[in-house]
């Protein structure tokens, strides 16, 4: 008898991480997850989709790399999808009537969602024309990138002088952008992982100013030996050249040329700036490397006493102690961006406005916004209920002896009189008083883009 086929490709357990290893429910479910999403796909430009794949990559490995929009699609498409399939996070771009790129980070299911407005990115080919040597394209999208904050939390002293930016937004933010990538836990996390950095700068405020200015930048961390001459540096890079062509996997640069050269000290030393791996290749933008020590953190043999007596006595007579110094280089991979917030809302960019860059309300505005906003929300509570009651009286209402495919029939029926009901006209009262609600922050954007 023939064995069965199990499908190991689109089921669950299927080995399609990049290591080919099943990757456990647990552990996929507790790291975020993102997704990048053009909101009109065909009407944002090639520039704004290019940015888009380039923050795809940078977003690695937690993200949904070959997303493929459709102009079909709505946000509450990707709202819908992303309970089932464990999306944390929705980055939205897109382009404004007047040419504006704007971005859209929002935490499903219920909120909230920070709104920028893109002042100037740059794509990830321009940074590596800019650079004399680029890097990319390795192992460093394995594994989510070191998340670096700066400046996002105020002094006190700034913190009283400038009321437009509030203490809670700046916790609100830091909070949010914190929990893009899995926490790092410096006891387990082997440091080979960590290959990338996303640094988040926020420029500081000025006097009386309300701007929330970010400036996203995207590295690679490359670390290299130190303690050994230049010479040694060299034979070292050229013996792991002639290595590497001999177990058959290519490596850029390959042998060196030394026809031209009368001596070894030529290539040794490089003092015509032409030798090999000299220091205008070491592709770091900062003049000076920051050397660190790292432990060594190979696995070793489980030994008895007699042998780590004996292998203490021989570090400490070669002065080898397991610590070695590296130079840390950062190499930038892109993209750039400028991010300047503009309002902060409670929902999945719908909802009450939280914080607004141009419009600023009253105490007594804001309770009475409050009264509003908790009305519908009854209202809205009151009307599921009911619709709730009459799905039910519906099902009561049918015979249990009909058969299966009316039954069916009148399954569809229901759902769809309960879609129609529910989400068409629930969701066109919404949506009026809504807009309604909204007038009045339309009408003063309006005022202030006109003034």
């Amino acid at each position: 008898m023939a064995r069965r086929r199990t499908k190991k490709r689109t089921h669950v357990g299927a080995s399609n991480g990049p290591t080919g290893k099943a990757v456990p429910t647990s552990k996929a479910s507790n790291s975020p997850k993102s997704m990048v999403i053009r909101i009109g796909a065909g009407e944002v430009g090639p520039s704004v989709s290019q940015l888009v794949k380039d923050v795809r990559s940078m977003m690695e490995p937690d993200t949904a790399s070959r997303l493929k929009e459709r102009r079909a699609n709505r946000l509450r498409d990707y709202v819908t999808m992303a309970g089932p399939l464990g999306v944390s996070h929705l980055m939205l771009f897109s382009r404004s009537d007047s040419g504006n790129t704007n971005m859209r980070l929002a935490i499903t299911p219920r909120g909230p969602t920070l709104h920028f407005n893109v002042e100037s990115y740059s794509l990830c080919k321009d940074i590596r024309k800019a650079l004399k040597h680029p890097k990319g394209g390795g192992k460093e999208y394995l594994s989510p990138p070191l998340l670096v904050m700066n400046n996002f939390t105020s002094p006190a002293s700034e913190a009283e002088s400038n009321q437009n930016i509030p203490k809670h937004l700046e916790s609100l933010v830091t909070t949010i952008f914190q929990s893009l990538f899995p926490p790092i836990s410096p006891q387990t996390t082997p440091l080979s992982s960590i290959r990338r950095v996303m640094l988040l700068n926020r420029e500081p405020t000025k006097e009386n100013d309300g701007t929330y200015t970010l400036n996203l930048r995207h590295y690679a961390i490359t670390t290299k030996a130190t303690g050994l001459s230049k010479p040694l540096r060299r034979l070292n890079a050229a013996e792991k050249i002639l290595n590497s062509q001999k177990s058959g996997k290519s490596r850029k640069g390959g042998v060196p040329n030394l026809g031209k050269m009368e001596d070894i000290a030529d290539y040794m030393i490089g003092g015509d700036g032409e030798g090999y791996m000299t220091d205008a290749t070491s592709g770091s933008e900062v003049d000076t490397d920051a050397e660190v020590e790292v432990v060594e953190s190979r696995a070793k043999k489980i030994l008895s006493k007699r042998q780590k007596d004996r292998t203490r006595e021989a570090k400490s007579k070669s002065g080898r102690s397991g610590v070695e110094k590296r130079a840390v280089k950062l190499v930038e991979l892109g993209p750039r961006m400028k991010l300047r917030m503009t309002k902060v809302e409670e929902g999945v960019c719908n909802g009450k406005i939280m914080w607004h860059e141009y419009i600023h309300k009253t105490k007594e505005e804001v309770k009475e916004l409050d009264k509003k906003w908790e009305q519908r929300r009854q209202e809205k509570e009151a009307r599921k209920k009911i619709q709730k009651e009459n799905v039910e009286k519906k099902k009561k209402a049918k015979g249990v002896g009909a058969k299966a495919d009316a039954e069916d029939e009148d399954d569809e029926m229901d759902v769809d009189e309960w879609d129609s009901e529910g989400l068409e006209g629930d969701g066109e009262m919404e949506l009026n008083e809504e807009m309604e609600d909204r007038g009045e922050w339309e009408d003063e954007e309006e005022e202030i883009a006109a003034g």
